[in-house]
């Protein structure tokens, strides 16, 4: 199929702003097994109502001839239901489960296109993450730095003490982060094993 078969929506209300353009760009040219699994979706005049972003890409990269199957005709459609999908189809529904997230590599989150600081709500500068101000009291967010082999083994003290009778009644205090909560655990053990 020809790219140029395809037109861009001139009533799109969506945008791209630079850095998240690129990311994109990277992204499908890293992955372009990513267009079979969500295809531009167009109308019977080849008019794009999902995917505008994508096609930018696409030129982006130069493509001329593209597979069939990175595009989807939506031929049903009514009018009305062609306006509704525009829409529907960038809003985001769900949300991101921050327990999670903790067992995915960040730095590959990011350069997948993540934007961590918008999911977890939180500002990422150069001393690491921080919660907005009086937004999360009384909790606090710490984030570390460490080696490969150091972040495993506390991932795998997290996980073990997490498999423990002690943990499943241990004080949470009304924190519902279950790494936070066996990581006390685990400083909790040691300050007694120092006494």
């Amino acid at each position: 199929m020809k790219l140029s078969d395809i037109h861009v929506n001139p009533a799109n209300p969506r945008i791209i702003k630079d850095d998240r353009f690129k990311k994109l760009v990277k992204s499908i040219s890293e992955f372009p097994k990513m267009m079979e699994l969500r295809p531009i979706i167009v109308d019977n005049d080849m008019m794009i109502l999902g995917g505008n972003m994508r096609f930018k890409a696409l030129k982006e990269l130069k493509y001329k001839d593209i597979p069939a199957g990175w595009v989807k005709r939506a031929e049903e459609l009514t009018d009305e239901e062609k306006r509704r999908f525009i829409i529907e189809d960038n809003i985001g529904f769900g949300d991101w489960d921050f327990d999670a997230l903790q067992d995915w590599d960040r730095d590959q989150l990011i350069d997948w296109g993540l934007e961590l600081e918008k999911i977890y709500g939180i500002e990422i500068g150069s001393d690491g993450f921080t919660l907005p101000s009086g937004d999360k009291s009384p909790f606090q967010q710490m984030t570390f730095t460490l080696a490969d082999e150091q972040a495993t083994v506390i991932q795998n003290a997290i996980s073990d003490i997490k498999a423990t009778e002690e943990y499943k009644y241990a004080e949470t205090m009304g924190n519902e982060n279950s790494n936070g909560n066996a990581l006390y655990l685990i400083v909790m053990q040691w300050a007694e094993q120092k006494k």
